[in-house]
């Protein structure tokens, strides 16, 4: 009887190993952050009229100045999965930012560079580096209609997929805390961009 003990100790190790590998490989539980009717669970920063819900989709609008302000999640997030619908005419100029210190992933028209950078990472003062730029945007994404965007944030990797097409894998350990999900409106653009079908996915 004794020696049973030690195999009862490495089976049930084993089956403890197996579930947590399991519970990783899951499929992310998500949970919709957005209900189509109006900003419930969101925070407008600045300018609140320039965020409206039209047709079941969140509306980011430039206002008469040409000021633009961020609308974040009420919830702070660190390890997660969002995916939402988006849709805009170019030059617009969005962006999904996340955690802190502030990471963001860019949508549409970079205001410095004027090129579509939809799926890069903006590094503030060192803007957009090899590492940190998605490939071949243009190929997937559909101007003018909706494009589905899928942003992963897992430790220190940050991965994007356009319309089920990985774009970009890029590695940052300097974001390490979370907060929250924050979606942009570029100052000095006259620009709107639609967003729905907006779902989070925490991860371990």
């Amino acid at each position: 009887m004794k020696m049973l003990r030690p195999l009862t100790l490495l089976l049930a190790a084993l089956v403890v190993l197996t579930s947590a590998r399991a519970a990783e490989t899951a499929a992310p539980n998500f949970v919709s952050v957005f209900n189509g009717k109006d900003l419930a669970g969101w925070k407008p920063n600045g300018d609140a009229t320039i965020w409206t819900v039209a047709n079941g989709a969140l509306v980011g609008r430039s206002n008469a100045k040409h000021m633009g302000g961020t609308i974040s999640t009420e919830k702070s997030y660190k390890n997660f999965i969002i995916d939402l619908d988006v849709k805009y005419l170019p030059p617009a100029d969005s962006g999904i930012e996340m955690r802190k210190p502030g990471l963001q992933m860019q949508i549409g028209t970079s205001a410095s560079l004027r090129t579509e950078l939809t799926g890069s990472f903006y590094l503030g003062a060192l803007s957009y580096t090899d590492d940190s730029t998605a490939k071949d945007t243009w190929k997937h994404l559909k101007h003018g209609d909706w494009n589905h965007i899928r942003l992963q944030a897992r430790g220190s990797i940050f991965t994007v997929w356009i319309n089920g097409q990985i774009v970009n894998t890029y590695a940052d350990a300097a974001h390490p805390d979370e907060a929250p999900i924050s979606l942009q409106v570029h100052d000095n653009f006259d620009m709107k961009i639609e967003f729905k079908n907006i779902r989070i996915a925490e991860l371990k």
